[in-house]
């Protein structure tokens, strides 16, 4: 049998693609890794990502890692003309994907009755910050007003101290993520009912759903999770530690686990504390327990540390800077980034999406396009 490589599993499958900035083009561009085809719709302009940095030879960096394996043409979707271009696709096309703001999609006449009414088959697909309805519908968002309306950046950060926004564009990313899922489950629906459909989906219902921990204890246990550092907020220990020269992260989260940890540090008696003896318990009282781990382990540099937990089988790990990460030989070999070839810029390393198919290999992706790149080629003159 021959191997499908990994950017053929989704051949066939075509897509128009009104997004831009982040979570549209990131939930395109996981498409675009599995061979569909993406047209992406840019103005004269170009996706706002194409001005934003870091920036090598002119080009952003950060445009050509969420931009990648597509196809760019621009249109102005506010010329009769380019409209019509747009309807004259959308018989040929899966699905059409777009993030404007609630209504601005029908105002410019390719709403997804239009659309629809078109091509039945079609899956259109909306992304917004907070969706097709409710109070806040028509708000502006960008991922640090989702974070801080969903709860994830007050329950963010020491316990005393300011409630802090996650490092990445989380809010964005999950939403990316959750519309590339509903997408494909809309498409899996379509080859059983031979209909398409519209789907809804907006960024702070992808945060909240991000956060069980947070949804269990707000809405089950109807409490109000609050900040706990780099410490769990249900389970200890489990969190960061001090070391020598640095700090290590444990999770211990059951009863057999805790007593090897606590055998293993020299302090057996500790499994049968009365303080310490759930989970529950642990946590109430983890300022004592973490008071008795740090005089363990700041006798210790943070890789001795680790290696003798892992020895003993408790999981551990160390605190790993992004580059450390992207470079170290777990994120290699798992073939997390591969390499595609752009026309100024060389060879690229772009990170891939994380999910592995037997017999698909990784990479065979191509880069970014370059504005209008390839309006000819899909709007052929006559």
């Amino acid at each position: 049998m021959t191997d499908t490589p990994h950017s053929e599993l989704l051949a066939g499958l075509r897509i128009l693609d009104f997004t831009r900035v982040l979570a549209g083009p990131y939930c395109t561009a996981l498409l675009a890794d599995l061979g569909a085809e993406v047209i992406k719709i840019e103005s004269a302009n170009g996706d706002d990502y194409r001005h934003i940095g870091p920036f090598l030879d002119g080009e952003s960096l950060l445009f050509q890692s969420i931009n990648r394996g597509k196809k760019s043409v621009v249109l102005d979707l506010k010329s009769p003309d380019d409209i019509n271009r747009i309807k004259q696709l959308v018989p040929e096309v899966d699905a059409v994907i777009e993030n404007f703001r609630p209504g601005v999609m029908d105002r410019l006449g390719i709403g997804e009755q239009t659309l629809r009414a078109l091509n039945p088959r079609l899956v259109y697909l909306s992304i917004s910050g907070f969706g097709q309805t409710g109070p806040n519908t028509s708000n502006p968002a960008y991922d640090i007003i989702v974070q801080a309306m969903s709860g994830i950046m007050a329950s963010t950060g020491e316990a005393q101290g300011e409630p802090t926004m996650i490092g990445d564009a989380i809010g964005d990313v999950a939403g990316g993520i959750f519309a590339a899922w509903a997408l494909m489950t809309a498409l899996f629906d379509r080859e059983r009912n031979q209909r398409g459909r519209y789907i809804d989906v907006a960024l702070f219902d992808s945060l909240l759903a991000l956060m069980p921990t947070q949804a269990c204890m707000a809405l089950t246990a109807d409490g109000n999770p609050q900040r706990s550092g780099n410490k769990h907020a249900l389970s200890a220990p489990f969190g960061v530690y001090a070391a020598k020269g640095g700090h290590f992260a444990i999770a211990v989260l059951n009863d057999a686990l805790f007593a090897k940890f606590c055998a293993l540090i020299g302090k057996p008696d500790i499994a049968t504390d009365p303080r310490f003896a759930s989970d529950e318990l642990r946590r109430c009282n983890e300022a004592a327990l973490a008071e008795i781990i740090e005089c363990w382990g700041t006798q210790r540099s943070p890789a001795e540390v680790i290696d003798t937990l892992l020895d003993a089988g408790i999981p551990a790990g160390e605190i790993c800077s992004a580059r450390q990460a992207w470079h170290s030989p777990q994120a290699t070999s798992r073939a997390m980034f591969s390499s595609v070839s752009h026309a100024r810029l060389g060879e690229l390393s772009i990170f891939e999406q994380p999910a592995h198919f037997s017999d698909a290999p990784r990479g065979g992706r191509s880069a970014a396009p370059t504005l209008n790149q390839h309006y000819d080629e899909l709007f052929p003159k006559n």
